[in-house]
Parts: C-alpha cells; structure tokens; sequence
C-alpha cells in the first residue's frame, strides 16, 4: 500500500492550527464572555451586534490587505527609490504562498495576537446570538 501524503490544513483550520494554544484560548475566552454580556442584552442590542459581526474583519482579509499594501508600496520603491525594495516584494509574495499552503506566515503570529479572529470564530458568535433570539423569550 502506498504511504498516505499528509494532506495540506484545511481553509477552515489552518489559521488555528498555526496559531499558538495561548492565543487561541485567549480568543476563545473574549468571545464566549462577549457572548454571556448579550445574554442580559434587549433582541435590538443583539441584532445590532449581529449586524457588526458581519462587518468585522477577519484573518484572512487583514493579512491579505495588509501584505498587499506592504507589495504594493515596495514594488513602487523598487521603481522609484531603489531597486533592492524588490527583495521585500519577493519576501511578502513568498509569505503569502506559505501562508496558502501552510496556513502559517510571520505576520499571522502579529495579527493573532491583536485579537483579529477567523471566519469560523466569527461565525460561532454569529451564531450564538441568532440562537439567543429564536429563543422563546426573544421572538423573531
């Protein structure tokens, strides 16, 4: 029998995969207690909350502005101010493939520690509060 290839982390995963134990507990944490505070809150409150959770920003969109804008801007110093700016363009270029690939790059571990949470985090607050109310005591 052929030996099995590990496959590559799922888009899903591989952020919290990547991301040390502590910070994603941490994460975990701030989420759950966001979640109790809506508990005592009016159904206005929590679809408002709603309506921001739809708007924040997760990982992957933050890294990919981000290391877009840091391309961007060497690739224009590269043409204009000097050329060894182009050395920076190929380190974000092959920061982002590792991060595709692997679900790891170095500016992962910086925008993890801010707090910037995954989709599936996202969606698991989302989610906790649209449970809240079809709850009995919050009607649609």
């Amino acid at each position: 029998m052929a030996a099995k290839i590990e496959a590559l982390p799922s888009t899903q995963s591989k952020v919290a995969k990547a991301t040390p134990d502590h910070i994603n507990e941490k994460i975990e944490r701030e989420t759950e207690a966001r979640i109790n505070t809506f508990k005592r809150k009016d159904p206005e409150a929590i679809k408002q909350r709603i309506s921001e959770l739809e708007q924040e920003w997760d990982t992957e969109r933050v890294l990919e502005a981000t290391m877009a804008s840091f391309a961007l801007s060497s690739s224009l110093l590269a043409l204009t101010a000097n050329k060894n700016w182009a050395y920076f363009t190929g380190a974000v270029s092959v920061f982002m493939l590792q991060h595709a690939l692997q679900g790891w790059c170095p500016p992962l571990s910086l925008i993890r520690r801010q707090g910037v949470r995954t989709i599936s985090e996202i969606n698991l607050e989302k989610e906790a509060l649209k449970d809240m109310l079809k709850d009995e005591h919050y009607p649609i």
